[in-house]
């Protein structure tokens, strides 16, 4: 029976710690730059790859990774169930609720960038035949139906981190954008698998038609029912097991068993694991701690070393070609930005939030990655699409923040605390009940600027429902739009007890920032939010402003942050 050896135990021990190491080492620097941390992961497997250390010291590369024997069956093994995962992650921040919530706005951005997207990707594919060269002993269609599913795609996990870092996750075009972003993701996905399944000739013994009515039945199962079955087995684990290590385990065990399924039926397994990330993910029932211990996790263990190893695979300096690397850019970019942007003006949006709202979601960032590794083994593409693939999935994921700042024009954010009326403050809220404060903030501010205050404080409610406005950290920003408004105004109030906002960190809210503004001015709105996420992001801020004694106190914290931060 084979097995690995005494010196194949060892070279996989020694392989795995540098693979890790290297990545997060290197990760962090990238997040350090403020750059995403699967840039510097990646950059590890092609340091440690045939790339660089291949090249510089051939035998010392091959005996560290062979490409022989047990080693890489055993490398390949670790990083299947890593990239396995990584989906089951990146399901749970599919939140469905939110992307119909949102309404026609997030449908739009989401299609129109479908549509845009795989029109230009199938076309060009398939009109050019130069490019069929990207394939391997496949048909010209079979090529043109991968690479139009490829340009299509989006990363929602780097689209949210876009949006958080520049304080714009709680606005209407952040809002638009995780739902057009929610929708891109499940739809390509199950795009994708559908293709496997047309081309899984010898993977399974199932004809085509089984594998997808088994794969429909199951997508349709896990989205309805499985999603309230879970949410209602979720208690009872967390009362009668270990937490957080129950619902850890229970969950992984699923995972791995839908993921087993898909991959039975002849698609791939990474499908499984997505799909019961989005319904264990949608659970009210899942804490906040739970989710961040999974995230960290498989985010700082297993991502590493699934991205670090892509450079194990590929010799990116013998199969970059510069002429595809910016063929498929250019193409990708297009295709995203141009798409999604008039699905954002045809539902209403400004020039300028339309055009944010498109280089946000051209981000593509590691579901790209993983796409074209999936469809490298499966011999869709060479490794000289695969690496064009990779390229265009950094840049467009580095490029995404400083397009929308320059079109949005964050660089000067105006300061919220401006907008605050002189009797703006409420020093204690007198509720524990989310709702209850949005009304008597919107009522004490309608009061002010001569609104009706019922239909303010309705206005504030509905878009609340959508999605929580909390910020995390004790902070949350109610906030609507109305007609007729001129200039921005808000009312900030405090809370010593703490406020349930359903805050995806689990925290109380603290600070209570209720946010109106013009309804044909979508920039205020923007720059404010964006201003109030960076000032509280301040370490020892929110302390300071509960400690002030007085409105004139509070006033005060800002400003002199204000000139901290100059």
């Amino acid at each position: 029976m084979p097995s690995l050896s005494h010196h194949d135990m060892i070279t996989l021990l020694l392989a795995l710690g540098l693979l890790i190491g290297t990545a997060r080492l290197l990760g962090e620097f990238f997040v350090w730059l403020q750059l995403p941390s699967i840039i510097g992961e990646l950059l590890a497997g092609v340091l440690l790859g045939p790339t660089v250390f291949g090249r510089i010291a051939p035998a010392m590369q091959t005996a560290l990774f062979p490409t022989g024997g047990a080693f890489p069956v055993a490398l390949d093994a670790f990083t299947g169930i890593a990239i396995v995962l990584f989906l089951l992650v990146a399901g749970m921040e599919v939140d469905l609720s939110t992307a119909w919530r949102q309404g026609k706005a997030g449908i739009y951005v989401a299609v129109l960038g479908m549509v845009f997207s795989f029109a230009i990707g199938f076309s060009v594919a398939w009109f050019t035949p130069v490019f069929h060269s990207a394939t391997i002993e496949r048909d010209p269609l079979v090529f043109s139906l991968f690479f139009a599913v490829a340009l299509s795609i989006s990363a929602l996990p780097v689209v949210a981190k876009i949006l958080l870092d520049l304080g714009l996750f709680r606005s209407d075009v952040g809002m638009t954008v995780i739902a057009a972003a929610i929708l891109n993701d499940l739809v390509g996905w199950i795009t994708f698998a559908f293709l496997s399944g047309l081309l899984a000739t010898g993977r399974t013994p199932l004809p085509l038609g089984y594998t997808l009515i088994l794969l429909a039945i199951f997508v349709v199962f896990m989205l309805s029912a499985g999603r309230k079955i879970l949410d209602r087995a979720l208690p009872w684990i967390q009362a009668h097991t270990s937490w957080p290590g129950g619902v850890l385990g229970f969950s992984l065990a699923i995972a791995l068993f839908c993921a087993a399924y898909t991959e039975a039926i002849g698609t791939h397994g990474v499908l499984g694991a997505f799909i019961f990330g989005i319904a264990l993910g949608d659970s009210r029932h899942l804490r906040g701690r739970t989710r961040r211990t999974f995230e960290q996790f498989i985010s700082f263990i297993f991502a590493p070393l699934f991205f670090a190893s892509i450079g194990l695979k590929v010799n990116f300096a013998a199969n970059f070609e510069l002429w595809r690397v910016l063929l498929v850019l250019v193409l990708a970019t297009i295709g995203k930005v141009v798409g999604c942007g008039l699905g954002a003006y045809f539902s209403g949006m400004g020039k300028r939030e339309s055009w944010a709202v498109g280089f946000a979601m051209n981000a593509r960032g590691a579901m790209e990655i993983i796409l074209g590794l999936l469809a490298l083994e499966a011999n869709f593409i060479s490794e000289r699409m695969f690496v064009a693939l990779v390229v265009m999935a950094l840049v467009t994921s580095m490029t995404a923040a400083l397009m929308m700042k320059f079109i949005l024009k964050l660089e000067k954010p105006r300061r919220f605390f401006e907008f605050i009326p002189t009797r703006g403050f409420v020093s204690e809220l007198e509720t524990h009940d989310h709702r209850e404060a949005i009304y008597q903030l919107s009522r004490h501010l309608a009061g002010l600027i001569d609104r009706d205050p019922e239909s303010v404080a309705e206005g504030v409610w509905r878009r609340e429902q959508i999605m929580s406005t909390s910020l995390g950290g004790g902070v949350a920003v109610p906030h609507a739009r109305l007609d007729g408004l001129k200039t921005p105004a808000i009312a900030l109030g405090i809370s010593k007890t703490g406020i349930d906002f359903d805050a995806a960190d689990g925290e109380l809210v603290h600070v209570v920032c209720l946010i109106l503004t013009p309804r044909d001015n979508p920039d205020q709105q923007i720059d404010v939010l964006a201003d109030i996420a960076r000032t509280f992001r301040r370490p020892g801020l929110l302390e300071r402003v509960l400690d002030a004694g007085s409105n004139t106190e509070i006033l005060s914290v800002f400003k002199t942050e204000d000139i901290r931060r100059a």
